[in-house]
């Protein structure tokens, strides 16, 4: 235990954030960092509790409670607060692979379930880790393990987010041969093409990649399985295939006027953006732009935010966010948001603290449905028509959202980006190789086993789940590492 009392001494403090105003005009990651002092302090504030519910990681009630990583977290509280870095660094290296992508992305569910937000403000969990990793390089601490031996045995990872480098990494430590093929032209997935790089530093991600490759991983981009390569020619050359590509197709949204010029898909206009940015600072003009636009962002996720932020960098005249959730209360609901559930509450995220500091308020507009697209005589958006909604019970049982009547409105707007979601992993690869699906498009694979019908073809992360958190990849590349480990040798080495 840090300090028996630490929780009552001292207060909860996170580290500053650069000013909205000021940050919309660049691209850089926009936290800041407290002293090692502070964070002394900060590691005093965990409990180390008998039961600590941080490290749990289960799904609850259509939410993540804990971390499904099951980091060590009061170990590494404790010894971040005696000032023993280095030993904290293998001890969160020991449950996670990239805590410097967790500690930048994470919504942090650790959190949520802290048992000192019982009564008051939890531990300052994300901010430690990313601390810790972040002295880690700082120090050269973290430098290339290669595997002192090899099985002889050669895995093919498809894909390279959060789920398919975890694989590979683990799979690599475990000696086999490990390829991952990549379609776009670097590596890293939504890591690097899905989340702006003021949330994650571009940098950040190639530094771990770097690393990967120097233990022996080899990286193919530019390659999609399925269309340059067959998929049956992966299982032809490898002793097993890990497919972790992600659940990459958007959820349509066929309503009148969807075609019309200036509504685009949420991760066209992202994907692009981040592309031009890292090819030529945006100077080639390769990207959809916002700039002196009115912008519609429909979708209340962490995709819509980050396409306010995209769009406040653009340039944008005014951004909204459309949700058709209702506002969350300003505090937990004690009865129907018990902890250690993941606090259903109202927050500004980082692009609507910077929309409100440049247009003066939220971006967002709850409860709140689109009815249609309007253009003008040569097809471009002009405006978009909608109307509230309510959450009601049918007569069946399900909860459908229901029109208020006489509260339309129309907005203007020359862009409108659909944030929705995802409708499960694109289905070549998936048809190519006869692999069986749930009722939502995912690969069928047990979670815990991760094995398809096809033999010594896994699959894990997005792909197998559908969409979700990045920690939520990482533990599935761990767990499908230690699976396809069993495969091959009989036995595994991997935790």
């Amino acid at each position: 235990m840090s300090t028996p009392t630490g929780f009552m001494e001292y207060q909860r403090q996170l580290p500053a954030d650069r000013d909205p105003a000021e940050r919309v005009k660049d691209w850089e990651e926009f936290h800041k960092h407290l002293e090692e002092e502070e964070l002394q302090t900060q590691g005093a504030r965990c409990m180390d509790c008998g039961t600590p519910y941080c490290h749990t990681g289960i799904d609850m009630i259509g939410g993540t409670s804990g971390c499904p990583i099951h980091n060590l977290i009061p170990e590494w509280n404790n010894l971040v607060y005696r000032g023993l870095w280095r030993e904290a660094l293998e001890r969160l290296h020991k449950t996670n692979n990239f805590p410097e992508f967790t500690g930048r992305v994470c919504p942090a569910p650790c959190e949520g379930s802290c048992t000192v937000g019982l009564i008051g403000e939890p531990v300052t969990i994300k901010s430690i880790e990313q601390a810790i990793i972040d002295k880690g390089f700082e120090e050269g601490w973290v430098v290339p393990e290669p595997p002192e031996k090899r099985t002889g045995r050669r895995v093919a990872v498809v894909g390279s987010g959060p789920a398919g480098l975890a694989a590979a990494a683990q799979l690599n430590k475990a000696g086999h041969s490990v390829t991952v093929y990549e379609r776009a032209d670097r590596i890293g997935g939504l890591l690097t093409y899905g989340i702006p790089s003021m949330k994650l530093d571009k940098g950040v991600v190639q530094r771990r990649v770097d690393l990967l490759r120097a233990e022996g991983i080899e990286f193919v981009v530019n390659t999609e399985i399925g269309k340059d390569i067959p998929a049956q020619k992966l299982t032809q050359d490898y002793d097993a295939v890990v497919l972790c590509g992600g659940a990459t197709k958007p959820r349509e949204f066929n309503i009148e006027g969807s075609d019309l010029k200036g509504v685009h898909y949420a991760m066209d206009y992202l994907n692009g953006t981040i592309k031009s940015y890292l090819d030529s600072g945006l100077a080639d003009g390769n990207y959809i732009s916002a700039k002196d636009k009115d912008v519609i962002v429909i979708g209340g996720g962490d995709t819509g935010s980050d396409c306010v932020a995209t769009a406040l960098r653009h340039g944008c005249r005014s951004v909204t966010q459309f949700g058709t959730h209702k506002r969350a209360p300003l505090t937990r609901d004690p009865i129907a948001n018990p902890w250690p559930q993941f606090p259903n509450v109202y927050t500004l995220d980082y692009a609507h603290e910077e929309a409100k500091a440049l247009f003066g308020s939220d971006p967002r507009e709850f409860s709140i449905m689109t009815t249609k697209f309007v253009g003008d005589e040569e097809g471009n958006l002009k405006e978009l028509h909608t109307v509230q909604i309510e959450r009601i019970v049918d007569e069946t049982g399900r909860k459908i959202y229901q029109p208020i009547p006489g509260t339309e409105k129309v907005f203007p707007a020359q862009m409108a980006l659909i944030a929705i979601g995802f409708d499960g992993p694109e289905q070549t690869l998936v048809q190519q190789l006869g692999l069986e699906t749930d009722r939502r498009s995912n690969v069928k694979a047990p979670y815990g086993k991760y094995t398809t019908n096809v033999d010594k073809v896994f699959a894990a992360g997005d792909m197998r789940r559908g969409q979700s958190l990045v920690v939520w990849a990482i533990n599935e590349g761990r767990e499908v590492a230690r699976e396809v480990d069993k495969y091959l040798m009989g036995a595994t080495v991997l935790v």
